[in-house]
């Protein structure tokens, strides 16, 4: 049976945005900087009491980091085979999990989404259209942009599709292998039950779990929904909160990836943290806190944390549960294993 959820407008969303920005303003221990901030904006608030982990919670430790060849990193891709992908700039590098550099395809423009498959294929998306290349970095096809707002930013693989998450249009854009688009997932929709997603800036992921459906991330409702490859919204968890268990700022999490046995992996902006919830969607542990992110977190806050684009993280998990996490501000991998 489906998931019943009471719909929410912008209008709503943007009320209880206020709301839980006006609450943090009630927290006794502010930085000066904070306070300062608040005296010109009643809404500012300080997420510093945030920014430190309990050592309890954090599972996982850094095996390894080694840094990307290109600025400006946007996505990370695992392959059948354990090679990684990074998507920087208007390059897609290969790499060993030890960081081992190999391939390297150039584009015309920045690569905003990578997915890399078991018969040596790698999709790229651009900001308007997917490119398909062989094992040899060689181009094989390039396939026609479905609009003008269209902004990919992930992509994801089966056997019969490939789904392409569309952040300008608010869609989970369905193709087959040759490029022709099928439909479109997503798009809000009352007699469906489809709420529609709430996207402030360009983070929207697209994963397939091991159940067949489509996981996506809601930034707007700092929600993760189910879909089935044909359309249909099947349930969805997550709630807006400041605290570890939830998801905070404006639009999180940003970016998902799926263990082996089935749990998430989230990843935040604004207070960069990277995070595990079990199949039903209850807070497990902390992989990464925002104290291993120092410079993610500057970056975002330099912006403001109510429509960051500056910072964020993106992660995959290989068939050992060994987490790889790519910093999009210091073009940093880095390898997380789960502590003994």
């Amino acid at each position: 049976m489906k998931q019943e959820f009471k719909l929410h407008d912008r209008r709503e969303f943007l009320e209880n945005a206020i709301k839980g920005a006006a609450l943090l303003t009630a927290l006794p221990a502010v930085s000066a900087k904070a306070a300062e901030k608040a005296a010109s904006n009643p809404f500012a608030y300080d997420l510093s009491r945030l920014e430190k982990t309990d050592p309890k919670l954090v599972t996982h430790r850094e095996a390894k980091r080694w840094h990307t060849p290109h600025a400006d990193t946007r996505r990370i891709a695992l392959s059948p085979d354990g090679q990684l992908f990074v998507a920087a700039g208007k390059y897609v590098t290969s790499f060993s999990p030890d960081g081992e550099r190999g391939l390297e395809i150039a584009l015309a423009e920045p690569a905003r989404a990578i997915a890399a498959v078991g018969d040596g294929l790698i999709y790229v998306g651009l900001r308007d259209h997917i490119e398909v290349f062989d094992a040899r970095g060689q181009r094989k096809t390039i396939w026609d942009s479905p609009g003008r707002k269209t902004w990919f930013t992930a992509l994801a693989v089966t056997e019969s599709d490939v789904f392409a998450a569309d952040s300008g249009n608010r869609v989970i854009l369905r193709y087959n292998h040759s490029g022709k688009l099928v439909s479109r997932i997503g798009e809000k929709n009352k007699e469906r039950n489809i709420p529609g997603f709430i996207v402030p800036s360009p983070y929207l992921d697209v994963e397939i779990a091991r159940d067949g459906l489509l996981r996506v991330n809601n930034p707007g409702r700092h929600r993760v929904e189910a879909y089935t490859t044909d359309g249909d919204f099947e349930f969805a968890w997550g709630v807006p909160a400041m605290g570890i268990t939830g998801f905070c700022g404006c639009c999180n999490p940003i970016n998902l990836a799926m263990l082996p046995d089935g749990r998430y992996v989230t990843c935040e902006k604004g207070l960069p943290r990277v995070k595990i919830y079990n199949e039903r969607g209850e807070f497990e542990s902390v992989v990464a806190g925002p104290e291993i992110f120092p410079e993610n977190a500057r970056a975002c806050a330099s912006k403001g944390l109510g429509d960051c684009t500056q910072g964020g993280l993106d992660a995959v998990a290989d068939a050992q549960g060994r987490i790889f996490i790519l910093d999009f501000v210091t073009g940093d991998v880095r390898v997380m294993e789960r502590k003994a």
